[in-house]
């Protein structure tokens, strides 16, 4: 099954974007080829430019709030596991606190960095970050890879407590969504949402059949359009039926 994702705001499009590079970066600073630990550091780059919002810390602190104040209004009832709910609430407190004590501009220590910020300006020319542009750079990728691991580890730890707190909110979110199995006729399938806002969708498939799904939607109505690739990838319209999983997900 592929799992497709569709935000309904600009907010919740920033997370995502901003969970997807982190998966990324967690990927290749784990490996031991420069080239891998190249990609590492690249990745930290694009996350400072994602990140560049300014009141996303806040927007961050303040849904931690809410999700909590909502939380503790589940200790009186008698169907819910006490040590759950504590547990989940404690894991609320702790990335706050976290959030909260990191302080500052999201990736000031990489701004503040004037040989990282040499190397982040040659990364944006395509094959700007040769060794004859940077000696210093190609000289810092010749180090063991635990040590490269270890440095590029340290730049990042400023921004942990931010990525800690986004999936953790995307995570609560999409918990909100309750699957429905619906069958898109002929490709195609159309909802309405009756003015109901929503954070995100999700739509799980079937990866044999081939049928990727284009999704627009707003608060009125949500359209799905399946379609195939052929031999040069180019997409075509899907025809068949094609039976899927929708969850819409919302705090």
């Amino acid at each position: 099954m592929i799992v497709y994702e569709y935000p309904f705001n600009e907010r919740i499009r920033t997370l995502l974007r901003l969970e997807d590079l982190y998966e990324k970066f967690l990927f290749f600073v784990r490996q031991a080829h420069p080239l891998q630990h190249h990609v590492a550091l690249s990745t930290i780059f694009e996350m400072l430019e994602v990140a560049g919002r300014a009141d996303l810390k806040s927007d961050l602190l303040q849904e931690l709030e809410r999700q909590k104040q909502t939380l503790l209004g589940f200790k009186a009832n008698p169907n819910v596991q006490a040590e759950a709910l504590d547990a989940v609430l404690d894991e609320v407190d702790s990335i706050s606190a976290a959030l909260i004590a990191s302080g500052g501009k999201t990736g000031q220590n990489i701004r503040d960095n004037e040989w990282l910020m040499s190397i982040r300006g040659r990364t944006i020319i395509p094959g700007g970050a040769c060794e004859f542009d940077l000696p210093a750079y190609y000289a810092w990728q010749h180090r063991p890879p635990q040590q490269r691991m270890e440095d590029i580890s340290a730049w990042f730890a400023p921004m942990a407590p931010l990525f800690s707190a986004l999936t953790f909110v995307l995570r609560l979110l999409r918990e909100t969504g309750r699957p429905t199995k619906i069958i898109a006729q002929a490709g195609s399938f159309q909802q309405m949402l009756q003015g109901k806002v929503y954070q995100m969708l999700r739509l799980t498939l079937d990866e044999r059949l081939g049928a990727i799904p284009e999704i627009s939607a707003n608060k009125y109505m949500l359209w799905v359009r399946f379609t195939t690739q052929d031999g040069d990838m180019k997409p075509r319209p899907y025809d068949h039926d094609v039976p899927f999983d929708l969850a819409l997900c919302n705090f």
